[in-house]
């Protein structure tokens, strides 16, 4: 077994991470992720002081990667109505390639939820391209709106509640011009 002072707390919510998309966080124990990094469990306490904790950290790293991949999808010197798009379009990919993790973040668990000026922070450069969009007036609105449409689209499709047919890919495309075509309108 590796000496516990080797394992950091990144190790530790990077396999939790990992752990939870491969299994679900139902799975999760702080006893396996220890087996999982050849420690025994009270070693991890050195790290994290409760799974709400650990939690909190997985859901945090799980919105710095959909954040980090919102922005490389971007493109740069578009149009607002395509950047905003980008960022739907990225915002899905990201949430059906990671969905336990995902749905892990708006479980309603106040303990595990990050804090809250860093979720600001985050999702700042979003509402600025809002304001290009919409306008300063509007761009809070639009911005909820946008991830409200892109949310609730993601979670019927991981849900599998959207079965009549058609191309969910088409389907969002149309979804996401509708709205952000209603913001452009005088």
């Amino acid at each position: 077994m590796p000496y516990p002072s080797q394992v950091t707390r990144d190790t530790i919510v990077q396999q939790a991470w990992q752990m939870i998309e491969e299994e679900g966080v139902q799975q999760l124990s702080l006893n396996k992720l220890a087996t999982s990094l050849n420690i025994k469990a009270p070693s991890l306490y050195r790290h994290v002081s409760s799974k709400a904790d650990l939690l909190q950290a997985v859901n945090l790293l799980t919105l710095q990667k959909l954040f980090a991949d919102i922005a490389n999808a971007i493109p740069a010197d578009s149009p607002p109505v395509e950047q905003m798009t980008a960022v739907l379009h990225a915002y899905r990919q990201f949430a059906l390639a990671h969905p336990h993790t995902y749905e892990l973040v708006y479980q309603y668990n106040p303990p595990a939820r990050p804090d809250e000026d860093i979720l600001v922070q985050m999702i700042l450069p979003i509402q600025e391209i809002a304001i290009d969009t919409a306008g300063p007036e509007k761009s809070l609105a639009a911005l909820r709106g946008a991830l409200a449409l892109a949310h609730g689209f993601v979670m019927l499709e991981i849900k599998q509640q959207l079965q009549r047919g058609g191309d969910l890919d088409v389907d969002f495309q149309q979804a996401v011009n509708a709205y952000l075509n209603g913001w452009q309108s005088p």
